[in-house]
């Protein structure tokens, strides 16, 4: 058998997928995630699992879900509910979750992790995933490191990293772009990542988050940690297994077969027909309309028009090159939600 002939059969082997949820949007975000799956990605056949975490030190309060509609719409779309407990980080910081909860997902098993705001829009089974080489999402923009006048610079900060775990810095780099521009350097939205196994990828993951945040180097010194944690590490453990921004091709995540759309009204600001055509056909039907709507953004964005009007206020082929700018447009008119 052809070596491409073999590449393009083992994209088609079982893989699953996580997501987290818990007992705030996330719920409701999960429900619509698996509902779209089910919708957009019929030929996928692997598990679905909803990682939960449990009561804990760690937690003010309960973060699992107790919400008995939003646990039979998951079960009824082929969610398992996945329970983990936090060790390291929990309400401090739970972006946490996805690097904790992988220790839970069955060993030695392909997987795909998305954020839960995400929706996937086309078949899954059909993008050529080589899960030997990992890879996250490449939609996102500059948010770190934000170096100062004086230095250090973005080769300094990144290679100080790099150094720490022992990892080659010079191999990471985009030569293609020009000396100082934050692009040079591997970096990722972690709201979409992939390996052939989770729980090595999550123990990778773990050692890195906690060394950084625990004990990070002096060229870090300036640097803000927290939110973005999760996207120092991710790109180290990346590298750290052979993976990087060629491993997948363009056009497949944040593309043709997944939207992280993080807020809603940043969906119907700046996605495409289709992205709005699924979110809307897979949160018609009663059965899950019944049980997403308590949610205040979703109520008012989808099932009472507010985002077709946050949709007119922009052309989708002439958007403002940043978020923020995006934003407060949507904030002007009074139509932010989160």
């Amino acid at each position: 058998m052809a070596d491409g002939q073999a590449k393009r059969q083992a994209h088609k082997s079982p893989f699953n997928i996580m997501i987290v949820g818990q007992n705030n949007r996330l719920q409701y975000e999960a429900v619509l995630f698996a509902a779209s799956l089910r919708y957009a990605s019929p030929g996928f056949q692997g598990r679905l699992f909803v990682a939960v975490p449990q009561p804990g030190p760690l937690w003010n309060g309960d973060p699992s879900i107790h919400n008995h509609e939003v646990l039979k719409a998951l079960e009824t779309l082929g969610a398992e509910i996945l329970p983990f407990e936090n060790h390291e980080f929990g309400e401090a910081y739970p972006n946490g979750n996805k690097i904790e909860a992988l220790l839970a997902m069955p060993k030695n098993k392909p997987f795909l992790f998305f954020d839960t705001d995400t929706l996937i829009t086309g078949e899954l089974t059909d993008v050529p995933f080589d899960f030997d080489r990992p890879f996250a999402s490449l939609r996102c923009e500059g948010t770190w490191p934000e170096p100062t006048l004086y230095g250090p610079g973005y080769d300094d900060i990144w290679r100080a990293l790099y150094d720490r775990f022992g990892l080659d810095y010079e191999s990471s780099l985009d030569l293609s772009q020009p000396d100082g521009h934050w692009r040079r350097n591997l970096y990722f939205n972690a709201g979409f990542f992939h390996y052939r196994c989770p729980v090595r990828f999550g123990k990778r993951f773990l050692t890195y988050a906690r060394s950084i945040r625990d004990n990070p180097p002096p060229e870090l010194v300036a640097q803000r940690i927290f939110p973005w944690l999760d996207q120092i590490a991710l790109p180290l453990v990346i590298h750290s297994f052979g993976g990087g921004r060629e491993a997948l091709p363009d056009g497949y995540i944040d593309g043709s077969v997944s939207c992280h759309y993080r807020h809603f009204p940043l969906l119907y600001a700046r996605e495409g027909d289709h992205v709005v055509d699924v979110l809307e056909q897979v949160a018609a039907p009663n059965k899950i309309k019944k049980v997403i709507k308590p949610y205040d953004p979703i109520k008012r964005m989808v099932y009472q028009g507010r985002g077709a009007k946050v949709r007119a206020l922009f052309d989708r082929d002439h958007l403002p090159r940043r978020e923020q700018v995006i934003r407060q447009r949507i904030k002007s008119q009074g139509f932010w939600m989160r």
